[in-house]
């Protein structure tokens, strides 16, 4: 491994968010040969209290050489291969806070342990065979989960809802290399191979590929979440509409115009999908300077976001003001949202909507009194499904790494196919039948490099 992450030793951290005067528990986390040696030096257990795995102990942590009284505190023992890291494994959960679990950890790494790299207990847990490498992302990803669809899709991950197909597409590359290979050492002792039943099998594993490649987009919405931008003229209602979807009063809202001077920003979840919702300030021509840059950073939000919702005020129908707002936009995926809906009669609504043709995806809305979100999220919805972000599987989203693996496979086996048309020799058959092997076994870290290890453990915190 590289220095970065050089397994060796044992190592502590905390492994719980320390925020100052709030948490009831702290706990820090020893994982290695000297953990329990580490632990019988701090920890004072009264009593007839048995070290054993998987018991916890009540008592008080001390330092060794003052007998200076620590914390009151609970000693948690699994010892290998029972453990998180298939390591002897301990946890000390203190008093909450700052001081208690820093001292703690100070203890520990003044008594032989030195302070993990990020994502270090984890890597453990990957080399010494107790999770691969999805599993160890499905951690990843379970931890920065940002809806309850995400937490999901990261559990189904965790449980190795990937792993188990990838590894059958990898053994059934590897039978296809056998049957070639054996050809190629014995061909006289067996009869000749069959192109057609091996381009059969090719196929089905490159439509597995592409059916697991389209959980892509899916995957990247459920991590990084939909940026939605507010854009419109000033006081057509942005910030009635983002207070009212947010059920919460984000933004000041006035009958001036120009109220809002600069981006505020919301984190809901539609339908499982986490959306951070810009309100932006109104697009307008200005002489004053901080609404100007207001303006700026508005068109920046538009051109920068997933999808803009242009909000227009439909007692004052559609002006120039909102077409030129629109074709600066028009180039983003788009929805009208026709607010003050509850301004005009029911005839002038009807009027509005069908006069205006280009934007696809059109609702109406009263959000200052708290009228058509549901629409709203309704046709986001919508949106996300037409487009290519659809996946055949809800419970299972491939990352990027992952997605570039598959895509390496297809590739190579395509090149299989090729080189079987040309009718090329055996020996060139086994050439990118053996690259699509090693792309698949990247996925789950039977075949994987030191660097792709310092990348992807490298995004995990300190402690896990």
């Amino acid at each position: 491994m590289s220095e970065v992450f050089a397994t060796t030793g044992t190592i502590a951290a905390i492994a719980t968010a320390v925020v100052p005067q709030q948490g009831s528990v702290g706990i820090v986390r020893v994982s290695g040969s000297q953990a329990m040696a580490l632990a019988q030096t701090l920890f004072h257990a009264p009593g007839r209290q048995v070290w054993e795995s998987h018991q916890i102990l009540y008592g008080y942590i001390r330092h060794p050489q003052t007998q200076q009284l620590v914390d009151e505190a609970l000693l948690l023992i699994m010892k290998a291969p029972r453990s998180y890291t298939r390591e002897d494994v301990v946890e000390f959960h203190c008093h909450g806070g700052i001081m208690a679990v820093q001292q703690v950890l100070q203890l520990c790494l003044e008594n032989g342990a030195r302070l993990a790299q990020p994502g270090e207990f984890t890597l453990r847990a990957f080399l010494n065979g107790r999770l691969d490498l999805t599993q160890a992302e499905g951690i990843a990803d379970l931890v920065g989960a940002k809806s309850p669809q995400a937490a999901q899709t990261a559990l189904a991950g965790l449980q190795g809802k990937l792993a188990h197909p990838i590894r059958q597409l990898r053994a059934n590359c590897l039978d296809i290399l056998a049957e070639i290979e054996a050809r190629i050492d014995f061909e006289e002792d067996l009869p000749p191979l069959d192109d057609k039943v091996i381009i059969s099998e090719i196929e089905k594993i490159a439509a597995e590929i592409t059916r697991l490649l389209a959980t892509k987009d899916k995957g990247e919405l459920l991590r990084t979440g939909l940026k939605v931008a507010i854009v419109g003229r000033p006081n057509v209602g942005k910030s009635s509409l983002l207070n009212a979807w947010s059920q919460s009063d984000r933004a000041i809202v006035t009958d001036l115009p120009g109220t809002t001077r600069d981006v505020v920003e919301s984190q809901l979840v539609v339908g499982g999908i986490p959306v951070q919702v810009l309100d932006t300030a109104g697009i307008r021509e200005t002489t004053d300077q901080v609404e100007k840059i207001g303006v700026e950073r508005s068109r920046r939000a538009a051109n920068a976001a997933d999808l803009v919702l242009l909000t227009i005020d439909a007692s004052a129908g559609w002006t120039e003001g909102d077409r030129e707002i629109y074709e600066q936009v028009q180039h983003r995926p788009l929805i009208l949202v026709i607010n003050k809906i509850d301004l005009v009669e029911e005839g002038e609504s009807k009027y509005l909507q069908s006069k205006i043709q280009n934007p696809k995806s059109k609702i109406v809305t009263a959000a200052a009194q708290n009228q058509g979100i549901d629409g709203l999220e309704k046709a986001i919805l919508e949106i996300i499904k037409s487009g290519k972000v659809q996946a055949a599987d809800m419970d299972l989203a491939i990352n990027q790494r992952q997605a570039a693996a598959l895509t390496q496979a297809k590739t190579s086996l395509e090149q299989v196919q090729a080189t079987i048309a040309q009718q090329l020799p055996l020996d060139f058959w086994t050439i990118d039948l053996r690259g699509a092997i090693q792309a698949l076994g990247e996925i789950t870290g039977e075949k994987v490099t030191e660097s792709v290890l310092d990348r992807i453990f490298s995004k995990f915190c300190i402690g896990k």
